[in-house]
């Protein structure tokens, strides 16, 4: 069972149908949204309907993220999959409502979904990628303190165009790691 997370500003609900909406659908079809995630474009309510069903099927740890103020959801937030022999997860995020955008959401769910993680979940290590054109999530990364693993060279095509994908890490202080 996913639980239910929140931290100052946001409140963490574990992803299912009950976020099947015509706003969730907008944004799997805007192009600012999706323009650096693996998924996207032409998206309809029944292709949400069929992911969210997924979602709800398999656990994950993935959360959708409310603003506390009024239970708005702006984006999502996931660690999966986790390898539990090895002690890592893969991060994941989007902040689907633009207009909520610039206002440090970002940041304040991936600390608070990683502490989690770190804290509850034991693990050691998360990992993420992204796009080297994508400044200001990877200026997000390295203020959160990941490092730079490595560099997957035109790897995946985007606009037309093959892009890099840096590979970060953040790992969990309590192993000190040097």
């Amino acid at each position: 069972m996913i639980p239910q997370l929140e931290s100052s500003k946001l409140i963490y609900k574990p992803l299912g149908l009950q976020h099947l909406s015509e706003k969730y659908v907008e944004w799997m079809n805007n192009p600012k949204v999706t323009k650096y995630l693996q998924t996207g474009g032409n998206y309809t309510l029944e292709m949400l309907k069929d992911f969210l069903g997924e979602v709800e099927k398999r656990p994950q740890y993935f959360w959708a993220i409310h603003l506390k103020a009024n239970d708005k959801h702006i984006g999502n937030i996931k660690i999966d999959p986790i390898n539990v022999r090895h002690g890592f997860g893969e991060y994941g995020i989007m902040m689907g409502d633009v207009e909520e955008w610039n206002k440090g959401y970002a940041r304040e769910a991936s600390i608070n979904i990683i502490d989690y993680c770190f804290e509850t979940l034991n693990l050691r290590k998360i990992n993420l990628g992204v796009f080297e054109e994508n400044e200001a999530a990877f200026s997000l990364y390295l203020k959160m303190g990941f490092v730079l693993e490595g560099k997957l060279m035109h790897h995946t095509l985007v606009e037309g165009k093959y892009l890099n994908v840096l590979r970060f890490a953040l790992f969990n202080k309590k192993y000190n790691y040097q």
